[in-house]
């Protein structure tokens, strides 16, 4: 026997996901501009901690092209064979820019490493005002991208790579202003390895989490040990096995279960129904697949299971 499957979360991701795309457009726009300006500061006033800023918009612009891919091709209709269509782009989409953030911090940090022994002039005056331009446009793409963040690890992945840039943008002025006040050269490459490190530390975060759902790990937000237990609690329910819980992209969680009935459970359909609610209501989890088998199991008792 089968039930009625909630689609309104569906809808409510694909709204999301547009307005993700909008912001998206308008933060590449951006951040390409900018980036040009600050190659060419960097290179005019002798700066790692630009270029280093510079390059980081680099793989700004390629991790917003990316993300901005990946939302479109996620929406594209998928054939027969791919049953979970095509959502999992955005994950992958999000660990290809975990890993290049990764490969961004390791060319930072080695370059910074060089000049600190020897650092070069370095034209502080010029470099303050080139970063916090910088820093006036990452903020602005911050706030374009602050909405979808929670939603989508692939607009979250994105959305951390300006975090560190305009975090680079603050050590890159500081570092102009120490160049300037105190001649402290040595500032540059030190605010550099700053940055370098802030990176790596965004990186971990955001392939951790995209490993974890390409590992079918349960989403942080739900407590497998409570849903058992809140599953156990339906009236009727006697048992409960094979319960999984994973998600298909950020912000889709499922879940498949098996719910052994009482003896006494009469309408195996109101048993599903009240699991359903549970879960939905409870844990947010409206894409589920639930098997009801009878108190003996369902091969021995000869009945015929009832699922969602």
């Amino acid at each position: 026997m089968s039930a009625s499957h909630d689609h309104g979360p569906h809808r409510a991701g694909n709204a999301s996901r547009r307005a993700g795309a909008r912001s998206l457009s308008i933060v590449l726009f951006m951040v390409v501009g900018y980036m040009v300006a600050e190659v060419v500061g960097g290179l005019l006033t002798n700066s790692l901690a630009l270029l280093a800023d510079a390059g980081h918009m680099l793989s700004d612009a390629a991790a917003l092209g990316l993300a901005l891919f990946a939302l479109w091709f996620a929406g594209r209709p998928a054939p027969s064979n791919r049953t979970y269509g095509y959502y999992r782009i955005e994950i992958l989409a999000a660990l290809a820019n975990g890993a290049t953030l990764v490969a961004v911090a390791a060319f930072i940090l080695i370059e910074a490493f060089q000049r600190i022994s020897s650092p070069p002039p370095v034209d502080g005056g010029p470099m303050m005002a080139i970063a916090a331009g910088g820093l006036l446009v990452n903020l602005l793409a911050l706030r374009l991208l602050s909405e979808g963040r929670g939603e989508s690890l692939n607009v979250r992945g994105a959305w951390l790579h300006v975090l560190t840039d305009a975090l680079g943008s603050v050590q890159a002025i500081v570092a102009g202003a120490l160049i300037v006040w105190f001649g402290w050269t040595w500032a540059d490459p030190v605010a550099s390895v700053l940055i370098g490190l802030l990176v790596l530390y965004s990186a971990w975060g955001l392939v951790s989490a995209s490993v974890s759902v390409l590992m079918e790990n349960a989403p942080v937000n739900v407590d497998v040990d409570a849903v058992r237990d809140a599953l156990r609690e339906v009236p009727g329910v006697a048992e409960v096995h094979d319960l999984h819980v994973w998600s298909i992209t950020s912000g889709m969680p499922a879940l498949s279960v098996h719910l052994v009935a009482t003896a006494d459970a009469a309408r195996w359909d109101d048993l599903l129904s009240r699991a359903g609610e549970v879960l939905r209501h409870r844990f947010g989890v409206a894409h589920t697949t639930i098997q009801v088998e009878g108190a003996r199991g369902c091969e021995p008792c000869g009945a015929t299971p009832a699922a969602r």
